[in-house]
């Protein structure tokens, strides 16, 4: 069992250093005790889930002072909304993986 954050937006117009900051953001999730892996799409709707080894993990992310400042650039800057989702992944199959 593990949990994945499921983040969705829409996007303003303008970059204004976004590309760079989701990329510093990745890497430092990366490097976070209990993180697990990440996936991405971004187009009309950004769709990133990242997955955790416990809500603790994810509590220690959402804290993280780096962390901190990419959300209120996000609120202020990149985004015009988005939601945040938590799940519970309790089991998991693939094909060709």
């Amino acid at each position: 069992m593990y949990y994945a954050v499921i983040f969705t937006s829409i996007r303003t117009d303008n970059d204004n250093g976004y590309a760079e900051m989701a990329e510093k953001m990745e890497t430092l999730a990366r490097l976070q005790p209990g993180f697990i892996n990440v996936e991405s799409a971004r187009n009309e709707i950004g769709i990133t889930v990242s997955y955790w080894e416990s809500l603790e993990a994810i509590r220690n992310w959402k804290t993280n002072i780096d962390h901190l400042v990419a959300q209120e650039k996000g609120r202020s800057t990149w985004y015009k909304n988005y939601k945040v989702r938590i799940a519970k992944i309790e089991r998991e199959y693939d094909f060709g993986f």
